[in-house]
């Protein structure tokens, strides 16, 4: 998982100079499923959608900093029973949950509660990537790592990795810095030495294992190092995808987004030339990585053996849309890059192929669950296996995906005058309309058939009322549907359907005769 790529920021995605070839393998080698989206577009909320399967409406993990309820299973509650030890090198933004921890009595300390902390993840190492306090030295493994071979300081995460400057170190926390290398060679930055300890942890297992590779890169601080800072350069950025339409009369939530500050910045084309290249120079050695692991996993001879997901948990609007970061429902926000490379035989047919399917990412669970020979929980997950897709079958799909918002840890909720329980949003995406419904405002709609840029919003437009409030019922039975009731499955259910009958216990009977 790379964090905050965009789906469209890879060469077998079509982009016009940026060159993947270790990736275009893996999609030539499986399916990229061109049509796969997040279940929201921020970091922390989108990776427990990955990690339980579920949506945030179900799971309740809203924001960054939202802890999972200590009830919820993850990954590695149900792949460690089909024997399967789960493991996290990198990122994962999981907030442990202590006051759950607490109320139970579970030290955090033990192996059980680093499993619940850690949000199922056994910890080979763990680095969620903003150590931004520079006059702070926090005591991670990748800053000792940078002060044993040289590359020391008061914060060498921020004075090195993702600073630029030669005698003076220049911080990448502004956007005008960040043009030139980092102060660390490229064999030392977080990307090259996140695949070091992936395949330090995969030499050290004994047993079947599933790695969370999860790079902190291409996400801000936009810091590349040699040469990959100067790979690129305006000419090779493309034109921003936004109409001067976008800004009249806005919706007023989108509003308070376009006058954050990230957003306002990105809306200098000073600041795209700038910033743009460099994130592409920062995918570009992922992909490098991408390859250097791929020969490790093949030179063990385990290449053959392993499922292979590469994936982003969001995108980045990069000045599209007068944004920047992320946060709402554009596709260049919710929308990722999603390839599969399953190497069982039954996959041979779908090798090389692009999936138009609309996919979530809460299907990657149940996928891993089915391709381990486990049963689906069908009452707890709520994606779909892609198994069948990969394996070529015609079955029976969706054709909407969800996202959510909750934005009460921003600012613009001050500003528009929300409480923190009404700061959401809910979306729904198929393949004509892009629809937005805010609590407490009105929503947003557009027309993917004639605008597919997204470039004009009609949720207000009168003539559309009829549209808004048909997809506002398919949302609400959304909401319905959640799978909340996640401790009994259906089958057990069956099972007791009026069994206390058997058991002598008639409620009402009046005589023998009458429930025989």
């Amino acid at each position: 998982m790379a964090d905050q790529l965009r789906y469209d920021y890879l060469g077998c995605a079509g982009h016009q100079s940026l060159e993947t070839p270790n990736i275009d393998a893996l999609a030539a080698r499986g399916v990229r499923f061109s049509q796969a989206y997040v279940q929201s577009p921020v970091c922390g909320p989108s990776r427990m959608c990955f990690y339980t399967g579920r949506y945030i409406s179900t799971h309740g993990a809203t924001w960054n900093y939202v802890p999972l309820p200590t009830s919820e299973m993850t990954m590695g509650d149900h792949l460690r029973p089909l024997g399967t030890d789960v493991l996290l090198v990198g990122k994962s933004h999981v907030t442990p949950n202590l006051d759950g921890l607490a109320r139970l009595g579970i030290d955090p300390n033990t192996k059980e509660g680093r499993l619940v902390a850690e949000g199922g993840f056994r910890v080979f190492e763990r680095d969620d990537g903003i150590h931004a306090d520079a006059a702070v030295k926090p005591d991670y493994a990748y800053n000792q790592y940078l002060e044993e071979h040289g590359l020391g300081g008061p914060n060498p995460w921020h004075y090195r990795a993702n600073a630029t400057g030669d005698a003076e170190p220049k911080s990448g926390w502004y956007l005008q810095n960040v043009g030139a290398a980092a102060r660390v060679p490229a064999e030392h930055s977080e990307t090259a030495y996140m695949t070091n300890r992936a395949m330090e942890c995969i030499a050290a297992q004994t047993d079947q294992w599933c790695l969370h590779l999860s790079y902190i890169k291409p996400h801000w601080p936009y810091v590349a190092p040699a040469p990959y800072h100067a790979m690129y350069g305006a000419a090779d950025v493309p034109p921003a995808l936004r109409d001067p339409r976008e800004l009249e009369d806005p919706h007023p939530v989108l509003a308070a987004y376009h006058a954050r500050e990230e957003c306002r910045t990105f809306c200098r084309d000073e600041a795209r030339d700038t910033v743009i290249p460099i994130y592409m120079g920062m995918i570009k050695q992922i992909d490098d990585e991408i390859g250097r692991l791929v020969a490790f996993l093949e030179d063990r001879g385990e290449l053959d053996q392993t499922l292979i997901v590469f994936t982003s948990d969001h995108g980045d609007y990069l000045g599209d849309h007068w944004l920047g970061d992320k946060e709402m429902f554009h596709r260049q926000s919710t929308r990722i890059p999603l390839i599969v490379v399953d190497p069982d035989a039954a996959a041979d047919g779908t090798r090389g192929t692009v999936s138009a399917r609309p996919v979530e990412a809460i299907d990657l669970l149940p996928s891993f669950v089915d391709w381990l020979g486990g049963e689906v929980p069908d009452h707890i997950l709520e994606g779909q296996s892609l198994l069948p897709l990969l394996h070529g079958q015609d079955i029976p799909w969706r054709d909407t995906v969800f996202s959510e918002l909750d934005y009460s840890f921003r600012q613009q909720r001050r500003e528009l005058n929300v409480p923190p329980h009404a700061a959401r949003a809910y979306n729904l995406r198929n393949a004509r309309w892009n629809y937005v419904y805010f609590e407490g405002f009105p929503p947003q709609l557009f027309d993917l058939e004639t605008d597919p840029d997204e470039f004009v919003d009609l949720g207000r437009d009168p003539a559309y009322s009829d549209i808004c409030a048909g997809l506002e019922a398919r949302l609400f039975a959304w909401l319905r549907a959640r799978k909340r009731r996640a401790t009994i499955s259906d089958a057990a259910i069956e099972a007791k359907t009026e069994s206390w009958r058997k058991n002598g216990v008639f409620a009402g009977a009046w005589s023998p005769e009458d429930h025989e």
